[in-house]
């Protein structure tokens, strides 16, 4: 199983040219504490971590690899602040591409380790990720270096990679399916907005088919320090903008308009909205995932969740409808995330057998 089952709706490569690592079909569960406690008693958490290498963006390599194999591509040229760069790395080496890659400054060591083990060359460019006009620069460098046709340009937006972009899609189609009844919201997180732009392209594309009824609305989920496309959206502005980000989550760090006009374009004809959400409302969602759902998520995960819970307090969503919470990353991601939650904790060392039932009672009370 893999999201080449969705074919039909996916670049027309020859089956031989087809990568693929197992990555899509991956679970979606019922809340049992965090929606309930809000009032919304049908939230569903999408696990898309339970990809390959840990996050959704396999389906974007998966197809966007495939792709250059069918060309003959023997060189990717990226850029990342995380999962894009170990998606590429790990699909690369299964196809037998040398992959480097542009890495924003504050990517989590573990990520850029992830990628490395994969045998990807990696790089960081200073205030890149942070500063739009460095932002630009570095993408405007890149675009030139493939321009000769010797490499080939892999970063996950429809306005650089439109052809990897479409694999993003299938979440939409496995959506539809998983809740043949029927989905009123679907909330996810951005960067630079690829990922609403493909769920509102796949959700027209199962109503067109005649696979649903009607197009959930998708709403925009950023942190407070990334507001390329929620706050317009929330604003009523009609486009995105660049700004100067101050988030320290990590993988929406894009302070640059990519798709950020094409994003506010797919909420608003879904009926969605744009939400911000703070970083501390973000890492306190990512702590109750792992203690009240046992969903071990990274930050860049619990945005989703984050912004779900500010509708609700809003009353933008009602508590009989079925809406679904995109996790887009494992909580292995990113190591220091992964300490803040857990600074409250220790594991001590016990001397004999006997302190195993005080420790015991300690802890229970």
């Amino acid at each position: 199983m893999s999201i080449w089952r969705y074919d039909r709706y996916l670049p027309a490569l020859p089956t031989s040219a087809r990568v693929t690592l197992g990555e899509g079909n991956t679970p979606l569960v019922l809340s049992r504490r965090i929606g309930p406690s809000a009032g919304l008693e049908r939230m569903y958490l999408k696990l898309d971590g339970c990809n390959p290498t840990g996050s959704f963006k396999d389906r974007f390599a998966v197809t966007a690899v495939s792709a250059m194999v069918a060309a003959g591509s023997q060189c990717c040229l990226a850029t990342s602040s995380g999962n894009t760069g170990a998606a590429l790395a790990g699909y690369c080496a299964a196809a037998g591409i040398a992959c480097n890659i542009a890495i924003v400054e504050t990517a989590p060591v573990g990520k850029l380790r992830q990628m490395m083990a994969y045998g990807a060359r990696i790089f960081k460019v200073r205030q890149f990720g942070i500063r739009a006009e460095v932002t630009g620069q570095v993408m405007k460098k890149l675009e030139q270096l493939c321009a000769d046709g010797d490499r080939t340009l892999q970063i996950s937006a429809y306005r650089y990679s439109p052809i990897g972009m479409q694999g993003v899609q299938t979440l939409a189609h496995e959506l539809t399916e998983q809740l043949a009844g029927g989905l009123s919201h679907v909330f996810a997180p951005a960067g630079g907005g690829g990922l609403v732009v493909a769920l509102g392209a796949g959700f027209r594309q199962m109503v067109e088919s005649g696979e649903a009824r009607r197009t959930p609305a998708v709403h925009c989920v950023q942190p407070e320090g990334n507001a390329t496309i929620a706050g317009p959206l929330r604003d009523g502005q009609p486009r995105a903008r660049a700004v100067e980000c101050t988030s320290h989550i990590s993988g929406l760090q894009v302070p640059n308009v990519i798709d950020g006009d094409a994003a506010i374009d797919a909420c608003r004809a879904t009926c969605g909205g744009g939400h911000l959400v703070s970083d501390a409302e973000v890492y306190a969602a990512q702590k109750r995932l792992a203690r009240e759902e046992g969903i071990f998520t990274e930050p860049a995960g619990a945005v989703s969740v984050a912004g779900a819970l500010a509708a609700r307090r809003a009353g933008l969503v009602r508590s009989d409808e079925p809406i679904v919470c995109l996790i887009t990353g494992l909580g292995f991601k990113d190591e220091s995330a992964v300490i803040r939650m857990t600074d409250d904790h220790q594991c001590p060392l016990l001397d004999g057998p006997d302190e195993i039932e005080e420790f015991v009672a300690q802890r229970a009370t």
